[in-house]
């Protein structure tokens, strides 16, 4: 199993071991152990499924302390492109997005702690996506960023006009005037 460092304190690119033959493959998606050797300590207590179709982008969506989510996501179908915006006050790459391509032919997962927001677009013609979470739904801690912010400057790699998306997440504040409670630490 390869934990990969990105450019953003404690979010990790996983790439599973994967054992293939005539049969079709193996894979370990998830060991607890091998997780906390490498300082990913987060106990996942849900896990969420979701089915979208081609140009649905949904996001940007986080919790705020004290229900706030780690999350380890992946897709079992289809293809997205997973986007991560820092909003860690103080963090060096607070503002600033992160994007990965996440799979089910490439089976990368992506690890992000506390103190982001997270959103994808469908990039395949459907995507069923599964992702763990450390903290369960709150309603009333949801927050959210527009996904379109011009601050943000996101490619979502979806046309303008096949963008599929809910009028809540149309309804969200942009980066500037989105409510935000975390910290960097470090």
């Amino acid at each position: 199993m390869a934990f990969l460092k990105t450019d953003f304190s404690g979010v990790y690119l996983f790439e599973p071991l994967v054992f293939q033959d005539e049969r079709g493959f193996f894979f370990e998606s998830y060991n607890e152990s091998v997780f906390q050797k490498n300082n990913i300590t987060s106990v996942f207590i849900q896990d969420n499924q979701s089915y979208s179709r081609y140009g649905v982008i949904r996001g940007l969506h986080y919790q705020l302390e004290p229900y706030s989510q780690a999350k380890l996501i992946r897709v079992l179908q289809g293809m997205i492109l997973d986007v991560i915006v820092d909003i860690r006050k103080g963090s060096p790459n607070y503002g600033k997005s992160l994007s990965i391509e996440l799979s089910a032919a490439n089976k990368k997962q992506l690890f992000i702690p506390r103190g982001f927001a997270h959103g994808f677009s469908v990039l395949s013609e459907t995507a069923e996506i599964l992702y763990k979470c450390d903290n369960v739904y709150n309603k009333e801690s949801e927050g959210g960023i527009l996904y379109n912010d011009a601050a943000l400057k996101i490619d979502w790699k979806i046309p303008g006009d096949r963008v599929v998306i809910s009028s809540k997440d149309l309804a969200l504040p942009t980066f500037a005037d989105s409510k935000n409670n975390f910290e960097f630490k470090g």
